[in-house]
């Protein structure tokens, strides 16, 4: 008779860094993506929100050692990292996904950007900008970037994991605003958080789902479009209908 394996709980007692990890039928995955988050830092706990789950996610992670917020429903990714930014200990917190297996050796580029003194750390990888026929996705993030003034984060955003930030940067967003990634980043760039890149983590090429759905109209596609055009709402209210970038010398108003 074969005996049940405890699950092993490895977080820290008094973490440094929370890995938070939404998940959703990832048991292929998960165990590896939660080892790699807990060699980030000797003080680390790692959350994974289990949402939707039918597979044994959360069996799988509770083995792994990490700390298990388990729900019902399924959230998608972005309300995943909410709620498991909201249990969260550490002072720096890191986003992943359970669903690409990351080294620790890149994802500790992140932690030790913000523990070296930055806010928010993002992960530079763009996605494919060859051709005529660019993802709208892509498109979208430079030019909220653009019009946000910052320009020089590319297509960088928290659209994009994996990306970390300190606690700093999470009470000024606000965990619920991470439901809407581009909604937050422009709260992040608009509230003068120190945003800075590193250098890109591949996390298209590993994700074979994701290139399959590249290939025929993703709802997924769709729905961070419109995630934008939330941030361009927030851009707006907060800086007028020219943003950062003002009108010269014309005097527009005299007409009007």
């Amino acid at each position: 008779m074969r005996k049940k394996r405890k699950s092993a709980n490895r977080a820290h007692p008094s973490p440094v860094v929370s890995v938070i990890i939404p998940a959703m039928n990832e048991r292929g995955t998960i165990g590896r993506v939660i080892r790699e988050a807990f060699r980030v830092h000797p003080r680390t706990e790692v959350i994974a929100v289990v949402n939707g789950s039918r597979d044994g996610t959360a069996i799988v992670a509770a083995r792994a050692g990490a700390r298990i917020v388990r729900l019902r429903e399924a959230l998608g990714h972005d309300v995943g990292r909410s709620v498991g930014a909201r249990h969260a200990r550490g002072e720096v917190l890191l986003f992943c996904d359970g669903d690409i297996v990351i080294s620790s050796r890149k994802l500790r580029t992140l932690v030790n950007a913000v523990l070296a003194g930055c806010d928010v750390a993002l992960n530079g990888y763009e996605g494919p900008k060859s051709g005529v026929d660019v993802h709208s996705v892509v498109l979208a993030k430079h030019a909220l970037n653009i019009a946000l003034g910052r320009g020089d984060l590319g297509g960088a955003s928290l659209t994009t994991i994996p990306h970390a930030m300190n606690r700093k940067a999470l009470e000024t967003i606000g965990a619920g605003q991470l439901c809407v990634p581009p909604k937050a980043h422009a709260i992040a760039v608009l509230s003068g958080l120190d945003i800075r890149t590193v250098p890109p983590i591949d996390v298209g090429r590993p994700n074979p789902v994701r290139r399959r759905r590249a290939r025929r109209k993703d709802p997924l596609e769709t729905l961070i479009v419109g995630d934008h055009a939330e941030a361009f709402e927030r851009l707006l209210a907060a800086l007028g209908p020219r943003g950062p970038y003002p009108d010269g010398s014309r005097l527009i108003s005299m007409v009007r």
